[in-house]
């Protein structure tokens, strides 16, 4: 059963967030972030074959929206997910039954990339999954125009600019905006829209939101899960956050999708997704156990 709440707002925005519940009492929490480039996306982008998956193994489940660039830029999306883990952890169980203490953090493509950030927190998660996310937003994969999108038909920087919003958004589908992020992709200027800073004049500014530079000795335990046919999200990126989490002697397992593409787990029902999702659930039951 879902449950809608409303867990940041002002006179500009509000923001929203879905409660399923699962029939055990006391449960761990898994929050998922949706993907989307942090362009488009909304918190109804979860699969129901995934909200089944989380809430039959015994896990109350937030999947939340957040404020979408370019309107709005990155320290403030981070800062959404932030609020999102304070209501969830301080108001939350004033309104459902499940256990504050044991929380963990799932996000896919950017989300996994909000996800992989929440473990730079001070206050952290219990465990983090990141399917198919990115560690490490100045490097050329994400700066420079990439070769799959420059593939496609070329955006009309007319069209793009037409996509973007003259006010906040919080939830936007993948017809309204993809186009705007294959644009931004294609001109090696999606850092620059999402952040509004330059990353060839200020990489460094960029670094403090890149997770893989950021690792501290109390980063949560990680499982990131990734094809190596992913042409929006290079494999690599999740190779190199798990050598950086090791370096740092951080508790982390990278299950690799043999010829998998972007978004893989919507072949929900491929043996090879079935085991990797099972893996993720034993590795979520073993670190949000009491």
């Amino acid at each position: 059963m879902k449950k809608t709440v409303i867990y940041k707002q002002d006179d500009r925005f509000t923001i929203k967030a879905d409660f399923y519940e699962t029939n055990h009492t006391h449960a761990p929490v898994v929050v998922y972030i949706h993907g989307g480039g942090l362009v488009w996306g909304t918190r109804e982008d979860i699969s129901d074959e995934m909200i089944k998956l989380y809430t039959d193994n015994g896990f109350a489940l937030f999947s939340i929206d957040y404020r979408l660039a370019p309107e709005t830029k990155l320290p403030d999306i981070i800062e959404d997910i932030q609020d999102a883990l304070h209501w969830i952890e301080s108001e939350g169980p004033k309104h459902f039954s499940f256990d504050p203490k044991r929380i963990a953090v799932v996000g896919s493509s950017a989300g996994g990339f909000l996800a992989l950030s929440t473990g730079t927190f001070t206050h952290k998660p219990r465990a983090i999954v990141s399917f198919y996310g990115y560690g490490d937003i100045v490097g050329n994969w994400a700066t420079s125009p990439s070769k799959f999108y420059c593939q496609k038909d070329l955006v009309p920087n007319e069209l793009a600019k037409r996509l973007i919003s003259d006010h906040i958004l919080t939830e936007a589908s993948i017809e309204q905006r993809f186009l705007l992020y294959v644009y931004a992709r294609q001109h090696g200027e999606w850092i620059q829209e999402i952040t509004g800073v330059n990353p060839t004049i200020n990489k460094e500014v960029l670094q403090k939101f890149c997770p893989k530079q950021n690792i501290t000795k109390d980063y949560p335990p990680t499982l990131l899960l990734h094809g190596t046919k992913d042409t929006d999200v290079p494999y690599e990126q999740s190779v190199f956050m798990r050598a950086a989490l090791i370096k740092e002697q951080i508790e982390t397992k990278l299950i690799t999708i043999p010829n998998g593409e972007h978004v893989f787990d919507k072949d929900f029902h491929h043996p090879v997704v079935q085991d990797a999702l099972n893996q993720m659930i034993e590795f979520l039951q073993i670190h949000l156990s009491e």
